[in-house]
């Protein structure tokens, strides 16, 4: 497995964590928290598939 797919992976249990606090209590903090986290994978994988178009 090559690092977009591990960042892709990573972020698809990390929606469906944030899915989850929300569907549960959308006021939850955590939802709040898992969407940075969120964030920050989808800015990594941008970077990288920038790094590969480059080459």
């Amino acid at each position: 497995m090559n690092k977009i797919q591990i960042l892709e992976d990573k972020i698809e249990q990390v929606r469906f964590k944030m899915y989850n606090y929300y569907t549960k209590n959308p006021s939850d903090f955590r939802v709040l928290e898992v969407s940075r986290e969120l964030d920050e994978l989808l800015n990594q994988l941008n970077k990288e598939m920038n790094v590969l178009g480059n080459h």
